[in-house]
């Protein structure tokens, strides 16, 4: 009875004690409520930071050289370089005002934007992709705002299915960038956090990751529409630069692992003409539909081959022989002149050769030239005329339209060369793969018309993208009155204002011989046997 009647004295009091509390309560102001709020919520997230974290081994930072010069003396050059820096601080602007924290904005509309690849939650995927961008710049301040509020704000718990390639080139990547750059020990801990949570998409029964995985459960699956189920080349491809850096960083050597593991397995498949095509199913190891390209889907797979290799001070020569035979076998198979003269990369679709390229593909000019120096049987100047050739073919694509920018897609067929056909491959999203190769044969001519070509596009860019709230998408270059797609794309100031910025400015920023762009062009130091705790790597013997 006493007990009962204790627990009953128990329940009144706490009870009086919760009234007193909820009238506290509401003599508070509602802003003074939600500060309690947020106060608690820190704390709570504090706590696990604490359970998360186990604090990084110091690494050697490698020496890091150009990371802040490169101001051109020609007075022309500097004034077309201010012009883009100008555009960046536009569209950051902008971004800040409109779409903070969002992952990307609409500029017509002025609010926020996100597709699925990065899942339903605010990421600021624009902040992080581009901030390399605003400290090559000299825009301090604005990199400041990005690295305050990834600092309290970039969380990973999320209830959010992303797309593990997307998320490892332009978040990895970018807070690897800014980290090498800025030396801001928040950039390595939230990339180290984040590389955590895309580790589970590697549990599969072949070790190739799937396509997309949740950030909380660590549950991972493939794109609906991929061939029977199957992984994508240029996804499960492309993790190699950001993940050696991820065990240099850590001295956890699980993520190189992961990637050479991948490696391992395509080397001993057999490759239909020596192509890869691009679908792999990761339940069975087996090729899906034989489709090759250089476009969407398997382009960054080559590209990081050789760029494997360059960020291993040449010492990866397995990479280079993948690249080199990997190169051999699309200029046997996919690279072929037009009855006008235009060297063009086409798509291995069906045991047959599809005479159409993507936008995207137009990146292999520059990374022909990236890899001319190095190529086998003293053929380096071919593959820098290669290159060449396949940035003009790039270039007449833009010049054939009325808007002076190119379409997604473009045909080599009969009568029609370098056009767009199809309505839904006339548009342009701002994407940087032309200017990627117009800046990569600059660094390996210094032709002018590489810079007059920039100039072009700079010009056309700011002419009809451009709107008072940022810049859009075109859905139609070969219209005198365009409509907009009402998209700022993250890779615009990742990708597309930087190579510009680069093309107008000295070699002495950012030289190649240091530094290795990743595919959203944010750039990773070259790791020397001395500084790199993988030196007891057979790769890197």
């Amino acid at each position: 009875r006493e007990e009962e009647e204790r627990l009953r004295n128990k329940i009144r009091a706490d009870h009086e004690k919760a009234l007193e509390e909820a009238k506290e309560k509401l003599k508070k102001s509602r802003d003074e409520i939600q500060a309690e709020i947020q106060t608690e919520k820190n704390k709570v997230v504090q706590e696990l930071k604490k359970k998360d974290s186990k604090p990084l081994p110091p690494v050697p930072l490698p020496n890091l050289i150009g990371i802040n010069s490169g101001e051109p003396s020609d007075p022309d050059i500097r004034e077309k370089r201010n012009k883009i820096k100008e555009m960046m601080k536009h569209a950051w602007d902008n971004y800040r005002q409109y779409g903070w924290g969002h992952n990307e904005l609409k500029p017509i509309a002025r609010k926020g934007h996100s597709t699925n690849i990065f899942g339903n939650s605010q990421m600021g995927a624009t902040i992080v992709d581009a901030l390399d961008t605003l400290y090559i710049m000299g825009l301090h301040d604005e990199f400041r705002e990005g690295q305050e509020w990834i600092d309290k704000n970039l969380d990973f718990s999320v209830n959010s299915e992303v797309s593990v390639f997307e998320v490892n080139i332009r978040f990895i990547g970018g807070l690897l960038a800014a980290y090498y750059l800025s030396g801001q020990e928040v950039f390595k801990i939230k990339a180290v956090q984040l590389a955590g949570k895309l580790l589970p998409a590697f549990n599969t029964p072949t070790g190739i990751p799937w396509a997309m995985v949740n950030l909380k459960s660590g549950v991972g699956r493939n794109w609906g529409w991929a061939s029977a189920g199957s992984s994508i080349l240029a996804e499960f491809g492309t993790l190699h630069m950001e993940f050696v850096h991820l065990s240099y960083l850590t001295g956890d050597p699980v993520y190189y692992n992961k990637v050479m593991h991948i490696r391992k397995l395509l080397q001993k498949m057999d490759r239909p003409n020596g192509l890869y095509p691009n679908y792999l199913n990761p339940r069975t190891g087996r090729w899906g539909q034989h489709h090759t390209s250089v476009g969407g889907l398997g382009d960054s797979f080559y590209e990081y081959l050789l760029k494997a290799w360059l960020m291993s001070d040449k010492m990866d020569t397995e990479a280079r022989k993948m690249y080199d035979d990997a190169i051999e076998a699309i200029e046997k198979h996919l690279i072929r002149k037009s009855n006008g003269g235009l060297t063009f990369i086409g798509e291995w679709k069906n045991g047959h050769l599809e005479r159409k390229m993507g936008h995207l593909t137009c990146f292999a000019g520059g990374m022909f030239a990236l890899g001319a120096d190095g190529s086998r049987d003293d053929k380096a100047g071919h593959y820098l005329q290669l290159g060449a050739e396949i940035a003009h073919t790039c270039h007449e694509s833009y010049d054939r339209t009325t808007l002076k920018l190119g379409p997604e897609a473009f045909k080599f067929d009969g009568g029609v060369e370098a056009v767009a056909v199809r309505q839904n491959e006339k548009y342009y999203i701002l994407r940087p793969e032309v200017i990627e190769t117009y800046w990569y044969m600059w660094r390996f001519t210094h032709d002018p018309k590489y810079r007059q070509w920039g100039w072009e596009a700079t010009q056309a860019i700011d002419k009809y993208c451009r709107v008072s709230g940022g810049f859009s998408g075109v859905k139609d270059v070969y219209s005198s009155s365009p409509t907009y797609d009402d998209v700022q794309q993250s890779f615009f100031l990742a990708e597309t204002l930087k190579y510009l910025y680069l093309l107008f400015s000295n070699d002495d920023l950012l030289p190649l011989d240091n530094w290795v762009f990743n595919t959203e062009a944010h750039p990773l130091p070259v790791l020397h046997l001395a500084n790199t705790t993988l030196s007891g790597n057979p790769a890197y013997r």
